[in-house]
């Protein structure tokens, strides 16, 4: 009998430990869901509502960038947008971000056509800002990687606009 619940014992500590240890490991991964890839840093939105409610209540642009999982030009431009530090840090400090894998029911936000990717820019005013383009005439709010000090610019440019005319 001795011997039946040391043995019940053990593997009772055993359960625990490996739980708890699953539960540490967890805690400290935590990745954020919502930046699907596009930086664990920075803090985004679920929503283009909320989106909308956090940059008017912000004084910040919201940046939306429309994607699908299996695109590989999403994902050409998801890893570059990721490693680049300064897009990074203006996503964090200076824009309510949201990433979106659908379209939303605002058409000002589909201005010539539904392609992925796409980035947009709403002011806090709530205005979809269809005037800062990429570098394509065919479709005017794609970026491809080698863009990237494009989108920076024209980041830059969404923040100036709001300072100029609100």
């Amino acid at each position: 009998i001795m011997l039946h619940s040391t043995l019940a014992l053990s593997l009772l500590l055993i359960a625990v430990s490996s739980n708890l240890a699953m539960a540490i490991k967890k805690e400290k991964r935590a990745p954020q869901t919502l930046s699907r890839g596009w930086g664990d840093e920075v803090t985004w939105v679920q929503t283009y509502e909320e989106g909308l409610y956090q940059a008017k209540k912000s004084n910040k642009p919201l940046m939306v960038i429309h994607h699908l999982e299996d695109c590989q030009y999403c994902q050409a431009l998801k890893k570059a947008f990721a490693e680049n530090e300064e897009i990074q840090e203006m996503a964090q400090n200076n824009f309510v971000m949201l990433n979106l894998m659908h379209e939303t029911t605002d058409k000002n936000l589909s201005p010539d056509g539904q392609y992925v990717p796409r980035i947009m820019f709403v002011d806090p005013s709530l205005t979809v800002r269809a005037d800062i383009t990429g570098r394509y005439s065919n479709r005017l709010y794609t970026y491809e990687p080698q863009d990237i000090p494009f989108l920076i610019e024209n980041m830059k440019k969404a923040l100036r606009l709001i300072q100029t005319e609100l």
